[in-house]
This record gives structure tokens, C-alpha cells and sequence, in this order.
């Protein structure tokens, strides 16, 4: 009698991300043909390919930057796929982009401290005193503790060295305490010391959290990911651990080449 394994507890809970037949055409011309993945609750997965696959559209598409032509995201068990990216966000999804994207004028403490702030509902009163918020203040302290900046705190983002501005804009990512985060190219520019120090901070910002992420580095994305997944012209063709990743002659073709024995 042949006895079916006991699936995996990321198997037995629902996905944290769910894509199924994601595509999206602009004009005439597909870019996005037929995505389907699912990243599973607490897991690290990144995205890797060559330029022009079409990773950066599909983060646009999961973070409702843009409608895709068909095909579904959930998020959380909840369908995003038509909503807005304040809408997104505010369901437990945040993302952080290419190029930084900080307020140079506002100190450290204060770019923090502006993400914290509607997350924990307070939005907009002219009356209240920021400063007198009890939780705001221990969440934002918290936060630049774990991204290493609580010595730069008052000092103006804008003045940051290019690795701190990186790790700035991560901590804002996190600041409004999403379940799902996006990384796109979270070391890119970064010398060799500098993203190993950027792997390790994302380490500690995604314990307990969901994290994709797009990036080039290999040596951050074997270090990093437990899954894989390579697009290829609009197309996944592999998912998989990144040790069979490594070996994947369709992956080494496509993508990975000489670097797979590196």
C-alpha cells in the first residue's frame, strides 16, 4: 500500500502571496505570460532573471501599481488584484523600490516615525502632538535599532551614506508592520561588505514576516532564499530550493551560466 508523505506545514497553511495566471500586455506586446506562484507564510523567495523578464512589472502588479490584463493575486486570502497601492498597503503588504526612495530633509527618526504614525491609526489630526505619542515613539526607536541606525537618527536622511539611505528605506518598508514585504534590488550599488551587512539586516527585519525579493546578486540570493523562482521572458521557468536552482540545466541555460558553479 503506498502511503502519501505528510505535506510540509507550509503546505497545509494557505500562501501568504498567491499569483495564479498573471499576465499583463501593454498594447500589442505581452510581458507578463502566465505567472503562477505561490510564496508560502514566513518564507524568504526571491525573484531572479535577466533584464527585461519582467521582474520589475510583476512587483508592480502585485503592489497595485499596475492592473494586470488577467489572472489573480491574493493576498493573505484576500484579492488584490483590483485594488490601489494605499489599499494594498494598508491589507498588510509594503514595498520598497529600485532607487531610494526617502525624504532627504526629514531626519532618520522622522521618516520612521511618519510610517509608524498611520499604521497605528493616527492619519491626520493637526491637533495632537507627535511627540507625546507613547507607541509611536517606541515602535520608531525599536525600528532604527534594527536597522542600525539609532546613532544617525537625528541627522537628515538626505546626508546618509548610499548603504544607510538603503537601510533607511527598508525600515520604512517595515514600519507600518506588513505581513508581506517586497524588496526590489535591495543591494544593488552596494559593495561586497555592504551587502553582507544588507543581507544580514534583512535577516532580522523579515523574521516573522513574508519577504520577496528581486535581485542580482547571487551570492545575496543563495545566501538568502528559501525558494527560487526564475522569470524568464515573462515566463517561471523553475521554482525550486536554491541548491536544485544551482544545478537546474534549463536555469543555467536561461540565466545562471558560469555563475551556477560559482
Amino acid at each position: 500500500m503506498n502511503v502519501k508523505p505528510e505535506a510540509s506545514a507550509s503546505e497545509r497553511t494557505p500562501p501568504a502571496l498567491e499569483l495564479r495566471d498573471i499576465r499583463k500586455s501593454f498594447g500589442a506586446t505581452p510581458v507578463i505570460r502566465g505567472v503562477s506562484l505561490d510564496v508560502h507564510e514566513g518564507e524568504r523567495h526571491a525573484i531572479i532573471g535577466p533584464n527585461g523578464g519582467g521582474k520589475s512589472t510583476l512587483f508592480n502588479l502585485i503592489s497595485g501599481r499596475f492592473a494586470p490584463t488577467s489572472g489573480s493575486i491574493v493576498l493573505c486570502g484576500e484579492k488584490i488584484a483590483a485594488l490601489a497601492p494605499h489599499e494594498i498597503n494598508r491589507r498588510g503588504l509594503a514595498r520598497s523600490f529600485q532607487i531610494t526612495n526617502i525624504f532627504p530633509r526629514l531626519s532618520v527618526y522622522e521618516n520612521i516615525r511618519c510610517s509608524v504614525l498611520w499604521s497605528l491609526g493616527y492619519k491626520y489630526c493637526f491637533w495632537r502632538g507627535v511627540d507625546k505619542l507613547r507607541d509611536a515613539r517606541e515602535r520608531t526607536d525599536r525600528i532604527l535599532e534594527q536597522i542600525r541606525l539609532t546613532t544617525r537618527r537625528d541627522a537628515p536622511a538626505g546626508v546618509l551614506t548610499y548603504a544607510e539611505q538603503r537601510a533607511l528605506e527598508i525600515g520604512i518598508t517595515i514600519a507600518g508592520d506588513a505581513r508581506v514585504i517586497l524588496l526590489d534590488e535591495p543591494t544593488a550599488g552596494m559593495s561586497r561588505a555592504e551587502a553582507d551587512n544588507a543581507v544580514a539586516l534583512i535577516r532580522v527585519v523579515s523574521q516573522g514576516r513574508t519577504l520577496l525579493m528581486v535581485e542580482h546578486d547571487m551570492g545575496v540570493v543563495f545566501n538568502l532564499a528559501d525558494r527560487i523562482s526564475v522569470l524568464v521572458y515573462g515566463e517561471i521557468i523553475a521554482t525550486d530550493i536554491p541548491s536544485r536552482i544551482r544545478r537546474n540545466e534549463a536555469v543555467q541555460s536561461a540565466y545562471l551560466g558560469s555563475a551556477a558553479d560559482a
